[in-house]
């Protein structure tokens, strides 16, 4: 897909999701979830499950060593802790995307000082309560719209790279996804002041056999031969 046009005929869902606020839905296989960031956005923690077990869910380690890179973007994929792949990178007009950064928390919240400042970690523990799901269920997640730095030593720091008004990354569910967003700044942004972003879930054209995601390398081969064996 290269048009960002989405027909509203293809729209199954459209909301608009406050700064500081979470968000759930399942996400089934086929159908494209798209992530916009109207007013531009400095992060948002993403984590996901495949909603038939959700024993089964995102993997960031895996998801940045099989492909060799720790930030991600069009044509990579998010792989599971089995070895399947749980969404499909189809379109990214932002580019910054880090699997390094982790959630914010009360913690990482304290150097804005006093206030009502949501963070991601309790965010997704009211998210997965709702879905009989719970602390140990929140694992190392996605942050969007973020790119921070690595320094020779390992210390994260802030890059300041962050999505513009109007960026959207699409992606297409390989399986039944269950995910959850929390619209709160990276842990490592200096300023407090999450934007509202919108998640539109849409009826996705299907992958052809020269898909980009799908044709990759051989390790998107053989993840989506496992994934696709799950439904054959």
């Amino acid at each position: 897909m290269t048009d960002s046009t989405i027909e509203a005929k293809q729209i199954s869902y459209d909301e608009t999701i406050p700064g500081g606020a979470y968000w759930s839905r399942i996400i089934r296989r086929g159908d494209t979830l798209r992530i916009i960031a109207p007013e531009g956005s400095s992060g948002v923690a993403l984590l996901c499950y495949n909603a038939d077990n959700t024993i089964e869910r995102y993997n960031a380690a895996d998801t940045a060593k099989i492909q060799f890179n720790a930030f991600l973007k069009k044509g990579m994929v998010l792989y599971s802790d089995m070895g399947r792949v749980l969404f499909s990178i189809v379109e990214d007009i932002c580019g910054y995307h880090d699997t390094l950064g982790g959630c914010s928390n009360l913690t990482t919240n304290a150097k804005y000082g006093e206030g009502d400042y949501k963070n991601s970690r309790d965010n997704f523990l009211l998210a997965l309560t709702k879905r009989n799901l719970g602390k140990r269920d929140i694992t190392p997640n996605l942050n969007l719209f973020t790119r921070i730095a690595v320094e020779p030593d390992g210390n994260l720091v802030w890059a300041g790279k962050t999505a513009q008004p109007g960026d959207f990354i699409d992606l297409r569910a390989e399986m039944n996804v269950l995910v959850v967003l929390s619209n709160c700044p990276h842990p490592l942004d200096p300023a407090y002041n999450p934007k509202p972003i919108r998640a539109i879930v849409w009826n996705s054209p299907a992958s052809t056999t020269d898909d980009l995601c799908r044709t990759a390398n051989p390790e998107a081969q053989r993840g989506f031969q496992n994934t696709d064996a799950a439904f054959a």
